[in-house]
C-alpha cells in the first residue's frame, strides 16, 4: 500500500479512538462561543459599528442582544445595502481586511449571479470540516486498500475570473484550487482538466482519462454525476461504471435531494455504494453525515458559523417565501423535531443573519441532525395547498416507483384555470411514460402526503396536469441559460417569468 495511504488510514484509525462528539457539549454555549467570536473579530468594521456590536459584546446575553441590533438578511438587501462595496474592494466592510474570493451562486431561483464573500477564514473553516468528515470514515469500517483509491469530485471550473481585485468562480473551483498539497495524490480529475471552463469539454477530458484511474470515491451534484457514469459507460462499451472502477464505494452527494435521481443511478452500478450526504454551500460548510445510516447530517456548531433557525410559515414569510423583518427566529437549544425551518447564517465571511434560501427540518435532536427539506422559493401556496418540495420529491419518487420508470427531473407550476387554478407538471425522463397515469398516481400521492392540497383540491385547484419530455430537455434548457455542470439545479417550482421563460423553451423545442 502506498506510504501516504497507509498514513491516512492510520491517522482515521488513531484519530477514531478520540471521536469528535459534539453532544457531549451544550449546543447554546458552543454556539455563543462562535458568535461572541464572530462579533468580536467584526466589532471595528463598518457593520459592526453600524449594528452596536461593542454593545453587543458587553451584553449579559450576546445572542439575545445581536438579534436585537442586527436585522435579517436575504441577498438582495445585505448586497443593496453592504456586499457591494466589499465587491468595490473596500476594506472592513462586513468582516476584517479585503475579500480575494467571491463564490458565484445563482442558485435555483435567481435570474443572475449571486457573489458570497469567501474570506482565508472561511477557506480555512471548510478545510477543518472537510478533514473531520475525512475522519467520521473511521465509522463506516472500509478496508485499509480503500485509502489508496482515488477521488474524483466533479464540480465548478477551478480556473477563476480575476477582476483586478478578486477572483470569482464556483465555491467547488475555490475550494479545490485551495486543497492540501497531501490531497494531490488522490484527487480526480487533477489541476489540469478541472481547470476547463466547458462543460461538455470537460467531461469529455474525464471520460478519455477514466480508465487509468483506480476511483473508490465520486463526489458531486446527482443530475450532473449522473451523465458523466453513462458517458463513461458508453464511451467504453461495458454494462457499469464498476467496470471500469471496480473499488467504487462511496457516493458523496449534497445541494439536492438524491431521491429522485436514485432508481436511475444505481443501474449504472455492480454493487450499492455506500452514500454520504454533505451540506458545503458557499455561504459555508453547515453540516455532514457523520455515521453510517444516518437519517440526517450532524451539524457544525463549532466552526465559525453562527445559526438561527426560522419556522417557515405565514407569519414569517410572505406568499413568495421572502422574510420577513420581524420574523421570529430560533437558536440550536429551541428548535423542535420534524418542523420546517429556513436558516439563518452569521459567518466568517461577513454574512450576518443571512437567509441562504434552504429550508431544513431536525431529524434527531439530540444529534442535531437534519435533512434538506427545499428552497424558501420552491413551494406551492398558490392558494392554501402549502405543496413544499418534500412533498414534491416524495410524490414524484413514489410515482416512479409505482410505475418503474426514472424520473430523473421534474418540475411544476401554479397556473389560473378558468375561474380556478391548475397545477402543471413537467416530468423528465427516458422511459415510456403515459402522462395520464402518471397523473393519477402523482396526485394521490400528494393528497395522501399533504391534507391542505387534499382540500384545495376539492376546492380551488381543478385539475392537474402532466407533460413528459426526454431528459435532454430540462439540461438543453440548463445550457441555455448558461447552467449547465457545476452546483446549478434544475428549478423544481417556476413562478412568473420562470415560468413563462420554459414554456417558450419548450415551444420552440418542438417547432424544431
Amino acid at each position: 500500500m502506498p506510504i501516504l495511504g497507509s498514513v491516512i488510514k492510520n491517522a482515521i484509525a488513531l484519530r477514531s479512538k478520540f471521536p469528535y462528539d459534539n453532544r457531549k457539549a451544550n449546543p447554546r454555549a458552543l454556539q455563543t462561543k462562535v458568535l461572541r467570536k464572530l462579533v468580536k473579530k467584526a466589532q471595528h468594521t463598518k457593520f459592526g459599528e453600524a449594528n452596536n456590536f461593542h454593545q453587543v459584546l458587553n451584553s449579559k446575553d450576546v445572542i439575545e442582544a445581536f438579534r436585537n441590533n442586527v436585522p435579517v438578511y436575504d441577498y438582495k438587501s445585505i448586497y443593496r445595502e453592504w456586499w457591494y462595496r466589499t465587491l468595490n474592494n473596500e476594506p472592513f466592510v462586513t468582516w476584517p481586511g479585503k475579500v480575494k474570493y467571491f463564490a458565484l451562486s445563482s442558485g435555483t431561483s435567481e435570474s443572475s449571479s449571486k457573489h458570497i464573500p469567501v474570506t482565508a477564514e472561511m477557506l480555512k473553516a471548510i478545510k477543518k470540516v472537510s478533514i473531520r468528515q475525512i475522519f467520521s470514515l473511521a465509522n463506516y469500517k472500509f478496508p485499509k486498500e480503500f485509502y489508496e483509491k482515488g477521488i474524483l469530485m466533479l464540480g465548478g471550473s477551478t480556473h477563476l475570473q480575476y477582476n483586478g481585485t478578486y477572483y470569482e468562480g464556483d465555491l467547488s473551483g475555490i475550494t479545490t484550487g485551495n486543497i492540501p498539497f497531501w490531497f494531490q495524490h488522490f484527487y480526480k480529475p487533477g489541476r489540469r482538466i478541472s481547470k476547463e471552463r466547458d462543460w461538455n469539454t470537460k467531461l469529455d477530458e474525464i471520460v478519455k482519462k477514466a480508465k487509468s484511474w483506480d476511483v473508490g470515491v465520486i463526489a458531486g451534484v446527482p443530475a450532473w454525476l449522473q451523465i458523466l457514469l453513462e458517458r463513461i459507460i458508453e464511451y467504453y462499451k461495458v454494462d457499469n461504471i464498476h467496470d471500469i472502477w471496480p473499488n467504487l464505494n462511496i457516493y458523496v452527494h449534497g445541494g439536492v435531494s438524491f431521491a429522485p435521481y436514485k432508481k436511475g443511478f444505481e443501474k449504472l452500478l455492480a454493487h450499492p455504494l455506500t452514500y454520504i450526504e454533505t451540506y458545503l454551500a458557499s455561504e459555508g460548510f453547515v453540516a455532514y453525515q457523520s455515521r453510517p445510516d444516518a437519517e440526517g447530517m450532524e451539524l457544525v456548531l463549532d466552526n465559525g458559523i453562527f445559526m438561527e433557525f426560522v419556522p417557515f410559515n405565514s407569519e414569517n414569510f410572505d406568499e413568495e417565501g421572502n422574510i420577513k423583518r420581524d420574523a421570529k427566529t430560533l437558536i440550536i437549544d429551541e428548535v423542535d423535531k420534524n418542523t420546517e425551518y429556513a436558516l439563518l447564517l452569521s459567518t466568517v465571511s461577513g454574512a450576518w443573519r443571512y437567509m441562504i434560501g434552504d429550508t431544513i427540518k431536525f431529524v434527531d435532536i439530540e444529534r442535531r441532525e437534519i435533512v434538506i427539506t427545499g428552497r424558501t422559493k420552491f413551494f406551492l401556496n398558490y392558494c392554501g395547498e402549502h405543496l413544499s418540495q418534500e412533498n414534491m420529491n416524495r410524490a414524484v419518487e413514489m410515482t416512479a416507483k409505482n410505475l418503474n420508470v426514472d424520473i430523473r427531473e421534474f418540475t411544476v407550476a401554479a397556473i389560473r384555470h378558468g375561474s380556478m387554478f391548475a397545477h402543471k407538471w413537467y416530468f423528465g425522463t427516458d422511459d415510456n411514460l403515459d402522462p395520464e397515469t402518471a397523473k393519477q398516481y402523482l396526485d394521490n400521492h400528494l393528497k395522501k402526503l399533504n391534507d391542505d392540497y387534499r382540500v384545495e383540491r376539492i376546492a380551488a385547484i381543478k385539475d392537474v396536469f402532466v407533460e413528459v419530455y426526454p431528459v435532454n430537455v430540462f439540461y438543453d434548457y440548463m445550457k441555455e441559460k448558461g447552467k449547465m455542470g457545476g452546483q446549478n439545479k434544475f428549478p423544481r417550482v417556476l413562478k412568473k417569468e420562470k415560468f413563462t421563460e420554459w414554456e417558450e423553451f419548450l415551444k420552440e423545442k418542438s417547432n424544431k
